[in-house]
């Protein structure tokens, strides 16, 4: 019954529910019809208002267009009466204005002829000046090519010392190619012994590799078959002499046999019986080892019996035929016994290896004393083509020294003859030059002449402006006059024009403020009639809200009752409710208790099934491994390791750490190295690749330095040479620049000139001798320009840019500085390029160029040639 009780509580709430909401909602309806009520008297209240100020309003606009119009009446009766006296002053300004154009007219070209003559007078008087200070200064020009080039004439004496020079050339060049020829065959002179030291050392690696290997062959071939001595005295295989190739058939024959001694003290050893009358007969006429083995006759009997075969198939064949103690053997180690024992061809035998050995000895001793000769021949051949390349070498060097003396020489004399055509080509550009000047100058003084002539008689003829000048200011009199009645019209005929707009203005501000005015009016009336309106509706809304309070409580009233019921019907089913809800918790709890109970169980079964599941795991995991490690089942393991049945098992730890120590223990014991004999040789073969490398890595490293030597000693003599160079013109430089005092280069903290440092000893006029650290700012920016062009003078270039480098100096300074470039740039021939805004240096300067911005964002190059506009001032 539970589900009909839940049922019938639900519908009794949500009656109950349903009858709140009805009454809150009349609640809120009985408080919103209130303030609907007070808002309809508010609005009545304010509506009264309204139309009190809009009476208002609207009896003030009828005013204000009253005084409107009667303002715009007198306004068009005063511009009736004005336009008269516009029209006058206008007529007036009229004609004053065309009487000062025309005055200002006749006064504008008689200055502009005033000024034509004035400035044709000062062209003239100018440009009379100018032909005569340049007819003085080209006559002084003339006057000094003309003495500059006598002087030049007279002083030439450049073509005899050329022809010396040339001559000097020539015979160093010969002296040069002497000594490179000299040089060259030195040169070869020592590959030829090098590649012979180099064939004569590979020839001694070889052979002393040849010689090590060999003693080392033969050294553990002694010391492996010292190996084979027993206390009872060596094997008798030792006493044997075998013949090549039957080495394998003897060992597989006698086998270990052969390692027994012939001492009978021995408990195994051989013992010499008498020979037998007559030996059994070998099947097949084949030979007796025998006769391929010599040694003790012990073994005469046993060697007898055995048989030599060819191939394996003789063997084979002849087996069955044997007779008792017979076998056969063959030469790669077959054996076939007379009882039916067989040993495969190839299979490997102690007393094989050691007789092979043994033989292989005995060939070594033979081998090492040719190998040793050999090795001492070499050695002598590589000495003697040692001393011969170092002879050689020394040759080469002391020809290359005289190859770089005498190309040194050539070369000084070629830099002699080459400032002497230099000097020669310039002396005669000079004179050239020098002619042409006093040609070009005598032509410009005979035009310049002319042309003061001709100027000096223009101004003679020209008018003067005296007349012009008083008519001028007469005029200008007149003008006064004009300007004065001009600006009197002109102000009567602006002012009335200003009245005139003014009063235009003010009635047209007249006619929009009383279209305003009419504007407001009408709206006035109409906001009246809304306002009436709107009066009479809230009147009626309030009216009829008066009844809607009493209705509201009536309805209200009988929801309170039905409330009441409800709340009544609710609380009964509730109680019900409650009931049947602890009943049913009661039971929910036994039936949890139940499936708790139901769930251990289970889980205890599922716990023991894993445990049994992992016990039945660990047991085949164990016969695993007895199977895997004892090779039995489980039941024979016990026999194994002699444990009886029935007796106490031995502790697990104990067990556990024997079977990891034997594994261990016999890891430890190591496998048997089979490439032992390989692996010696392979080593061998390193060793001597490694003394080879060693070798020719000695000789590399003795040329190498060889080199860098070489290296260092021209080194050092190109930078001793180049820094006297440099040291000379650094002195005379620094005496130019400064006018005075002296300076000079030191190499210090080393003797060697490749690590020495340099240190620059300078003393201007009036101060002593002292590093350059110490020199002012200046000082030390000239100082350094004598260094830098002492340099550049040592290797001229064909172009040098020089950036700001005058910024530092002063006038007097950058006057010596432009007048040593000038100097090298007409001795060297070099072209250079000064970054500067010195303007004494732009002054001295061919050519300038710059950057301006015309306009905002726009750069433009500028450059001035200023030799051809000093030629253009000077032909103007």
């Amino acid at each position: 019954a539970l589900p009909d009780l839940r049922q019938t509580d639900a519908t009794e709430a949500a009656a109950l529910h349903r009858l709140a909401v009805a009454r809150d909602r009349l609640e809120e309806e009985e408080r919103q019809t209130e303030e609907q009520r007070q808002a309809i008297e508010t609005r009545l209240a304010q509506i009264a208002e309204d139309l009190q100020r809009e009476g208002t309003l609207a009896e003030d606009a009828e005013s204000a267009m009253a005084t409107i119009a009667g303002q715009r009446q007198e306004l068009t009766q005063a511009g009736e009466d004005a336009a008269e006296a516009e029209v006058n002053a206008e007529a007036a300004h009229a004609a004053s204005t065309a009487d000062v154009a025309a005055l200002e007219g006749r006064i504008a070209r008689l200055t502009e002829e005033v000024a034509a003559m004035e400035a044709e007078r000062a062209n003239l008087t100018r440009r009379l000046e100018e032909l005569d200070a340049r007819q003085a200064k080209g006559t002084e020009q003339k006057a000094e090519a003309e003495r500059e080039h006598a002087e030049i004439a007279a002083e030439s004496s450049h073509q005899s010392a050329i022809a010396e020079a040339e001559e000097a050339v020539a015979n160093a060049r010969e002296a040069a190619q002497a000594a490179r020829e000299a040089q060259r065959d030195a040169e070869a002179a020592r590959e030829t012994t090098a590649g012979d030291e180099t064939a004569a050392r590979d020839l001694l690696q070889a052979n002393d590799a040849k010689l090590s290997r060999l003693h080392a062959e033969a050294q553990a071939l002694t010391e492996l078959l010292g190996h084979g001595l027993t206390r009872e005295g060596p094997g008798i295989v030792d006493a044997l002499e075998v013949d090549s190739g039957y080495e394998a058939a003897l060992g597989a024959a006698l086998g270990e046999d052969l390692e027994a001694p012939e001492n009978a003290e021995a408990e195994i050893h051989w013992t010499a019986l008498a020979p037998l009358g007559k030996n059994p007969a070998l099947p097949g006429g084949v030979k007796p080892l025998a006769d391929f083995v010599h040694g003790p006759a012990v073994l005469a009997r046993r060697l007898a019996q055995i048989g030599v075969v060819e191939s394996a198939g003789d063997g084979d064949k002849l087996q069955s035929k044997l007779g008792p103690g017979q076998r056969l053997v063959s030469k790669d180690g077959g054996m076939w016994r007379w009882d039916g024992f067989t040993v495969g061809a190839g299979a490997p035998t102690a007393a094989a290896s050691r007789l092979k050995q043994r033989n292989r000895l005995s060939e070594l001793e033979t081998e090492l004393p040719a190998a040793d000769s050999a090795k001492q021949k070499a050695e002598k051949s590589f000495e003697e083509a040692r001393a011969k390349r170092e002879r050689a070498t020394a040759a080469a060097g002391e020809r290359r020294g005289e190859a770089e003396s005498a190309e040194e020489s050539l070369n000084q004399t070629r830099d002699r003859l080459a400032d002497l055509t230099a000097a020669a080509v310039a002396e005669n550009s000079r004179l050239s030059a020098l002619a042409e000047a006093a040609e070009r100058l005598a032509a410009e003084l005979t035009e310049t002449a002319r042309l003061a002539e001709e100027t000096r008689a223009a101004l003679n003829a020209a008018q003067t402006p005296e007349e012009g000048r008083a008519e001028l200011n007469r005029l200008r009199d007149d003008m006064t006059g004009l300007r004065a009645t001009h600006e009197e019209r002109s102000q009567a005929h602006h002012r009335l024009a200003g009245e005139a707009a003014q009063r235009t203005r003010r009635l047209e501000e007249l006619a929009r403020d009383e279209a305003g005015w009419s504007g407001r009016v009408t709206g006035a009336r109409q906001r009246l009639a809304a306002l009436a309106t709107r009066q009479a509706e809230a009147t009626q809304q309030l009216e009829a809200l008066a009844e809607r309070p009493a209705e509201i409580a009536r309805q209200r009233a009988g929801v309170l009752d039905q409330i009441a019921t409800a709340e009544a019907g609710r609380n009964q089913a509730a109680d019900a409710l409650a009931r049947g809800e602890e009943e049913l918790a009661r039971r929910d709890e036994a039936l949890k208790e139940a499936e708790r109970a139901t769930a251990q169980a289970r889980e205890e079964r599922v716990r023991i099934e894993g445990l049994l599941e992992q016990a039945k795991q660990a047991a085949d995991m164990v016969v695993g491994q007895i199977r895997e490690r004892l090779a039995c089942p489980p039941e024979e393991a016990l026999a194994i390791a002699e444990v009886k049945e029935g007796a106490e098992l031995p502790e697990a730890e104990a067990v556990e750490a024997r079977m990891q120590r034997l594994p261990r223990e016999r890891e430890n014991i190591g496998a048997v190295n089979l490439r032992a004999e390989e692996e010696a040789s392979e080593l061998d073969e390193q060793i001597a690749t490694m003394v080879t490398e060693r070798a020719d890595l000695e000789a590399a490293i003795a040329r190498l330095r060889q080199g860098i030597q070489s290296l260092n000693r021209d080194g050092r003599q190109r930078v001793t040479t180049a820094f006297k160079v440099i040291d000379g013109h650094f002195r005379s430089l620094f005496t130019r620049l400064y006018g005075g005092g002296h300076a000079h280069l030191e190499l210090v903290e080393s003797d060697d000139p490749l690590e020495a440092g340099l240190e620059i000893l300078a003393s201007p006029p009036g101060k002593r001798l002292q590093s350059l650290s110490l020199l002012s700012g200046g000082e030390k920016a000239l100082t350094a320009l004598a260094l830098l062009f002492a340099v550049f003078l040592t290797n001229p270039a064909p172009i040098c840019v020089l950036d700001e480098v005058d910024a530092p100096l002063d006038d007097s300074n950058v006057d010596r500085f432009c007048s040593l470039v000038a100097e090298l740039a007409e001795k060297s021939g070099t072209r250079f390029i000064v970054v500067t805004h010195h303007r004494m240096t732009m002054s001295r300067v061919d050519r300038l160029y710059g950057v301006t911005m015309v306009e905002r964002g726009v750069s433009e190059l500028v450059s001035v040639d200023l030799t051809e506009a000093e030629q253009w001032r000077e032909s103007a």
